[in-house]
């Protein structure tokens, strides 16, 4: 009659730069053990400090013999579904650091190179004419910044003229500081700078780090020319707000 053999243990194995479920032997010595777990954790068998934690909950009971030859895990009394944590005792500066790609040499292909294949995503944008391979986008983005101009001119829009952003009467008012391109916004086109009375604004006149002109925390905004009215229009005083009161 066979004698039957101890069932293998379904664990799951956690280190610094892996967690993952295997399945164990309770045949396996410790020292088997420790051999089978490197591959998996990174870390040789004379720097593992194994600790094992039947749940969650539980602290982590540090396995620690003499003899890793003769302590077979059947011996260790371990169920399926705890957690076997995998220590590195060595020195962090003598660790392996798998994670870290900084040290990794890499290939870098030139851009004169890449810009010769054929099965590449640049070279399928321009089969399909995306992008800034579209000849129709510059075609659009030219004739916007020709109507913007053109609408700055007749609206005589100037840096350093008084001014009210949206509806007259009900506009922010404050001075045309920027009067130009903006090529941190998208749309492209001409833009309008203006540095507000009030913090009414959504930058401090740069984006993204990039300076139009000076104004300060939620006193500038960028705004397309049609929305600009200049003119003869002072900063507001308390007289205005009492007469908006009585009104």
């Amino acid at each position: 009659m066979l004698s039957s053999l101890p069932r293998d243990i379904v664990i799951l194995v956690s280190s610094e730069n892996a967690i993952t479920e295997r399945r164990i032997s309770p045949s396996w010595t410790l020292s088997t053990l420790k051999s089978k777990l490197e591959p998996i954790t990174g870390i040789p068998p004379f720097a593992q400090q194994l600790s094992y934690q039947l749940h969650d909950a539980s602290p982590a009971q540090p396995i620690n013999t003499d003899n890793e030859d003769g302590v077979h895990v059947s011996d260790l009394g371990w169920t399926a579904g705890a957690k076997l944590v995998v220590s590195d005792t060595r020195p962090p500066g003598l660790r392996e650091n798998y994670t870290d790609t900084s040290q990794v040499e890499k290939y870098e292909m030139p851009e004169e190179d890449y810009a010769k294949l054929s099965d590449s995503v640049l070279a399928w944008k321009k089969r399909n004419q995306l992008g800034r391979f579209d000849p129709t986008q510059a075609t659009t983005a030219e004739q916007k910044q020709a109507e913007d101009e053109k609408e700055v001119e007749e609206k005589g829009i100037e840096v350093g003229m008084r001014c009210i952003v949206g509806e007259v009467e009900t506009g922010r008012r404050g001075e045309v500081a920027y009067v130009g391109l903006v090529e941190k916004i998208p749309q492209g086109g001409i833009w309008v700078g203006v540095k507000l009375d009030e913090p009414t604004g959504k930058n401090d006149g740069s984006i993204d780090g990039v300076r139009f002109f000076e104004a300060g925390s939620n006193r500038g905004t960028f705004v397309r020319p049609g929305r600009v009215t200049v003119g003869d229009f002072p900063p507001k005083s308390l007289d205005d707000e009492d007469l908006l009161e009585e009104m």
